[in-house]
């Protein structure tokens, strides 16, 4: 009798490049594949790009993730293997976490809320810098910040584009986030700060009109933006699963230390 798993009923998705369908067949093949709403797992194949977009799509529904890397970017993918998935699934060990909401208030007054994985960033949209005002649990703490614009970043995504901008990379179960700089001019020393994962961050645009700014919550984009509001939703809690031994915690952990 064939043991009962706790992933019998697996849905893979994959990206659209040919690596990665070429799995997804081989796969489908060899496990079946079930519809969402119904699958114990969700298996993703391909790079970071498409894990982000299948936990964005599965996150209100609880479901754990799995990525498999069949794509240029790994860091949030497992090794890909067709050999004994189940059992791989079995012993994967599960990272939690929550996703940030941005709340982006525009020059027209229009609100757009949008959830993030990564990081929600501002950057300025023409050739000059951008002005900001940074408030943090309401209470101002940078008057003025000339830069071509600001990362707050989760630990999930601390080594993505706040790690590029000279951010800190924050071990994934750190009750933290990265507020980063990008390209300070004034004050030119700044280097950013680390906030607790409770902390209400207000990002406001000085004259908005003569530099705008856009926002961006992972890749969700909203141009010409007057006030960004930015908190980790704790009402949400993602589940991903890795290998051992090759958990987020210990990749977070190897980055840096360089290797």
């Amino acid at each position: 009798m064939t043991k009962s798993s706790r992933y019998d009923k697996i849905a893979f998705v994959a990206s659209p490049s040919s690596e990665a369908q070429a799995a997804f067949g081989q796969l489908t093949g060899q496990y079946g594949n079930c519809d969402p709403d119904e699958a114990d797992v969700v298996v993703a194949l391909g790079g970071d790009g498409l894990m982000l977009q299948t936990l964005h799509h599965h996150m209100r529904t609880g479901k754990p993730i799995y990525g498999m890397h069949r794509g240029t970017v790994g860091f949030l993918m497992n090794e890909y293997s067709t050999h004994d998935l189940r059992q791989r699934l079995e012993t994967a060990h599960e990272s939690e976490i929550n996703p940030l909401l941005m709340r982006a208030t525009d020059v027209n007054d229009r609100v757009h809320l949008h959830h993030a994985i990564n990081e929600v960033y501002l950057f300025r949209q023409t050739s000059q810098a951008a002005r900001l005002r940074i408030l943090i649990d309401e209470r101002e703490r940078m008057p003025e910040l000339i830069a071509d614009g600001i990362i707050v970043a989760t630990p999930a995504g601390s080594t993505a584009y706040n790690l590029s901008a000279q951010g800190p990379i924050l071990p994934i179960n750190a009750a933290l986030l990265a507020l980063t700089p990008i390209s300070a001019f004034r004050p030119r020393r700044w280097r950013g700060a680390l906030l607790p994962n409770t902390a209400y961050v207000v990002i406001e645009v000085l004259e908005d009109d003569k530099r705008p700014v856009a926002a961006v919550a992972d890749h969700e984009e909203v141009r010409r933006v007057r006030r960004v509001e930015v908190l980790s939703d704790k009402s949400i809690s993602m589940r991903m699963l890795f290998d051992p031994g090759h958990s987020l915690e210990e990749r977070i952990l190897r980055e840096q230390f360089g290797y």
